[in-house]
């Protein structure tokens, strides 16, 4: 699969499960919500107390599977590395991630409160590869 094309899925399908690398050995996965930024890199939204995003910052290796809001049907993994971007860095990026949703924006001061108290982090992933090539 072309990257372009799963930066496409990506733009429509948000839901994906993160894997990650812990120190050690093993894959930590945890279930997360994905967009999209201008640069093609996947953006995710997580706490700066989060595992994975202790574990990012040790290995940046990620993988993402991507899927519908159904569940079952089309699904899509991308590999790559990821940059952690914290606060205050990472205010303006977290605006921008929470406006690639089709929900209704939130009053924007009340959500820079909240990004503060919640210790919120931007994960931008500059992706590497994409598939599945085949299916079974």
């Amino acid at each position: 699969m072309k990257l372009e094309q799963a930066r496409e899925f990506m733009r429509s399908n948000h839901r994906c499960v993160l894997a990650a690398r812990k120190p050690g050995g093993g894959i930590h996965q945890s279930p997360n919500l994905v967009a999209v930024d201008d640069a093609g890199r996947a953006i995710i939204s997580s706490r700066e107390t989060a595992y994975k995003v202790k574990y990012l910052r040790v290995d940046p290796w990620v993988q993402l599977c991507v899927f519908t809001d159904a569940f079952f049907g089309q699904w899509i993994f991308v590999e790559g590395s990821a940059e952690v971007l914290s606060l205050p860095e990472a205010m303006d990026p977290l605006i921008d991630y929470y406006k690639r949703f089709p929900d209704d924006n939130p009053p924007w001061d009340e959500y820079r409160k909240r990004m503060r108290r919640e210790q919120r982090v931007l994960i931008r992933i500059t992706l590497d590869s994409a598939g599945p090539d085949k299916q079974g």
